[in-house]
């Protein structure tokens, strides 16, 4: 459960909806079980899956808009410091290029399945990153709204 209301354009709805139907449209998997379960909403879903999941959106510098409690824990941070945080920012600054180039591929590609990379907490706390799935998020109009990232594995260095 949810322990207080979260804020924010990456906390409604329409985001997790987002989210969801992107993951299936790149990669034909389901982000969360498909059936709802015991009446749980799909943002509860998305906030308390058993994998990271976070989310950029389309600003020159992109700004995180979404994390769920792996996330926010991972990278110590409570939702309003993660929603505001440029993406970038989650990667130490000698891994930056290497991020960005990565970032492009997925823009041109639509997804990337099995990324591995280095991160950072808040607290300078370094992590890797395994088998990360990123992808674009596009609504149903075709437009361009983000970036995605999931994934389950990660071990502190």
């Amino acid at each position: 459960m949810i322990d207080r209301p979260l804020t924010g354009a990456g906390a409604a709805y329409e985001h997790s909806k987002l989210l969801v139907d992107s993951y299936r449209r790149w990669t034909g998997r389901d982000l969360v079980p498909a059936e709802k379960s015991d009446g749980i909403s799909l943002e509860e879903q998305l906030f308390t899956a058993p994998r990271v999941i976070l989310s950029h959106g389309t600003e020159s510098d992109p700004v995180l808009n979404y994390g769920n409690r792996l996330a926010l824990k991972l990278w110590e941070m409570e939702w309003e410091q993660l929603t505001s945080t440029p993406s970038r920012l989650t990667a130490e600054p000698m891994e930056r290029a290497e991020r960005d180039h990565f970032f492009t591929q997925v823009t041109a590609n639509g997804y990337i399945d099995n990324y591995t990379g280095i991160r950072i907490s808040r607290t300078g706390r370094r992590f890797y990153i395994v088998n990360a799935t990123v992808w674009n998020l596009v609504d149903e109009q075709g437009i361009y709204r983000g970036q995605a990232a999931t994934f389950q594995d990660y071990k502190y260095i």
